[in-house]
């Protein structure tokens, strides 16, 4: 049977140290981790809090997805992809719908669509000069309408890697506008040939 909020937090508690923290996690022993095992601690375990936050844009009337559904760098009737600036990796794009879809409630031809546009995204990115892997995340606790996240890692480095590929991007000075902009542009660009649309 599934464990109950509180159930959770007590198996979660019982592995804490005194002052309710856990172990670092196995994570932060690959060699890709931005973080030295030494002096890191992890945050203090805090309990369940029910009901949870509502996200932002739950109701579509305050939703900025939807009120941004015309902003981007491409587009189609169902899809809008925008570029995240400020980022410290080569490229960070986002897919959204244009209309208010979470993923759970994303109607399968929607997602079927989805499904072809990452690959799409993805190889166009690829394909730009040093970026060797692009990395697509979806997380969704901050916001109800979906948003596809897609992260071009630097060729040759290795040290970024999987996971903590995001944090990196975070810890990076953030890279030259101009270039991220232009590359932006021929992933738009290439999408519109590839996969139809318009920038």
């Amino acid at each position: 049977m599934a464990l109950r909020p509180d159930e959770f937090y007590e198996r979660a508690l019982a592995a804490t140290d005194d002052e309710q923290r856990l172990p670092l996690a196995r994570m932060t022993m690959w060699d890709i981790s931005p973080f030295e095992q030494e002096g890191l601690r992890v945050t203090p375990l805090r309990p369940p809090v029910m009901p949870e936050k509502a996200r932002h844009g739950e109701d579509p009337a305050d939703c900025d997805g939807c009120r941004n559904r015309d902003k981007g760098i491409w587009f189609d009737e169902h899809w809008r992809l925008t570029r995240i600036s400020g980022s410290g990796v080569p490229i960070v794009l986002m897919l959204h719908p244009r209309e208010h879809y979470d993923l759970a409630d994303l109607p399968d031809a929607r997602a079927a669509e989805l499904g072809v546009l990452t690959k799409h995204i993805a190889g166009h990115m690829q394909a730009l000069p040093y970026v060797a892997r692009a990395h697509v995340y979806r997380f969704g606790d901050g916001a109800a309408h979906l948003h596809v996240w897609f992260f071009g890692r630097p060729e040759g480095q290795g040290q970024f890697y999987g996971s903590w590929l995001p944090v990196w991007d975070d810890l990076l000075p953030v890279y030259p506008d101009d270039v991220a902009e232009a590359d932006a542009v021929k992933v738009a660009e290439a999408l519109t040939k590839s996969y139809g649309g318009h920038r």
